[in-house]
């Protein structure tokens, strides 16, 4: 599945967005939001993989957005206006649909977003991981071994890295996004919004929660389907 995030301004546009997506099997809607600032945030604290995105909005515009983002998702912009498309495709969007979009031309777009991921899927794969990587913490860059981290639970804008070799958490200044998307995609699963587990630590998982020995940690909605990929079995 495609975790999707739909941006518009306008209530009517937005709401045939939504439908649009919900016709389109590969695709979950993970939340629609009115303006690029509520979407950031929804960006910030959740796995998404493909923006569907206004450009015209008050405040912080699509391309402003675009623009400011270290690690950009897949990106389609809709909008009512085609003179920004030479902008929008300098920026690296999948896709760039004038309004009013016809379903036929929306799921072209999603099939070219699909094709995408999985090519970048296959070159990740392809990728030896990391043996480590380094965070902030204590006024310094702490060297964290991958396969010393057994949990990392986030803290709105801290997050507590629980290793193997220590009894005490490390702290540090991360976003649970910025951890998931410096972690081996093949060796972490995020379980919940404020938990990402090492897949190799867990011992034993239920409907609504995994256990990485004695501490159980709650599973949401959101992510027990990339729990049951690895499981084999719904819990």
């Amino acid at each position: 599945m495609i975790r999707c995030l739909a941006v518009d301004d306008e209530p009517l546009a937005l709401e045939l967005l939504e439908d649009n997506i919900s016709k389109v099997p590969f695709l979950e809607l993970v939340a629609s939001c009115s303006n690029a600032i509520e979407a950031m945030k929804v960006v910030e604290n959740n796995q998404i993989d493909l923006i569907f995105l206004d450009i015209q909005m008050p405040g912080l515009t699509g391309l402003q957005w675009i623009s400011s983002m270290r690690e950009k998702p897949l990106i389609i912009l809709i909008t009512a206006y085609e003179k920004f498309a030479l902008e929008g495709f300098n920026l690296d969007v999948t896709d760039y649909l004038v309004k009013p979009v016809s379903l036929d031309r929306f799921i072209k777009a999603c099939q070219k977003a699909r094709e995408l991921m999985e090519l970048r899927k296959a070159k990740k794969s392809n990728e030896a991981p990391p043996d480590f990587i380094f965070v902030p913490a204590d006024y310094s860059l702490v060297k964290v071994t991958i396969s010393d981290i057994r949990w990392i639970e986030g803290l709105k804008d801290y997050i507590r890295i629980h290793l193997k070799s220590s009894s005490k958490p490390l702290v540090t200044r991360f976003t649970m996004k910025n951890i998931e998307d410096t972690l081996p995609s093949n060796l972490f699963i995020r379980v919940h919004k404020s938990y990402i587990v090492a897949v190799s630590a867990i011992t034993a998982v239920r409907r609504s929660s995994v256990f990485m020995g004695e501490t159980e940690l709650p599973v949401s909605d959101n992510y027990r389907d990339e729990l049951t990929a690895i499981t084999g079995k719904a819990q």
